[in-house]
């Protein structure tokens, strides 16, 4: 008979399992993503579903999510329970309309930054080619082209 595990991983089990450093979980762990229990003696124990969780933490924040929007995501769930698929297909859904506005500002930023460098003059004001007169510095005070939102 195999023996049950243990309810409770020590920080040095999980990030071993998490691929994460031991600081990482304490950082999670300030930033209320994560949760510990302490034992009699003060030291952390993280139960076995916090791999789950944090797997969800990375997931999100590898696509870009910011920490703040994925602890008020995960402060959605009933008493900081594990995200399921389910949960995360509707939190990903929540995101996914700004993810989409930064693939497009990315996009526009890789293809005519290149255009931009290659003139040399790197300035709005005097770029005939793409700014000619400061054209958008009149309609756009304090804005940027590259960074415009393109409908």
């Amino acid at each position: 008979m195999t023996p049950e595990p243990a309810p409770y991983w020590t920080p040095s089990q999980l990030a071993e399992r998490s691929g994460l450093k031991v600081s990482a979980l304490h950082f999670y762990e300030r930033e209320g993503l994560i949760f510990s229990v302490r034992t009699a003696g003060n030291q952390r124990r993280y139960p076995r579903d916090t791999a789950r969780r944090l797997a969800f933490i990375r997931a999100a924040v590898r696509v870009g999510v910011p920490l703040a929007a994925v602890r008020a995501a995960l402060d959605t769930l009933p008493s900081g329970r594990t995200p399921t698929a389910a949960d995360w297909a509707r939190l990903s859904e929540g995101w996914r309309a700004e993810l989409d506005d930064r693939i497009a500002t990315l996009t526009r930023l890789r293809d005519d930054l290149g255009s931009c460098i290659r003139c040399g003059c790197l300035s709005l004001e005097r770029c005939a080619l793409f700014n000619p007169g400061d054209g958008y510095g009149a309609r756009h005070p304090g804005g940027n082209a590259l960074m415009e939102v393109r409908e």
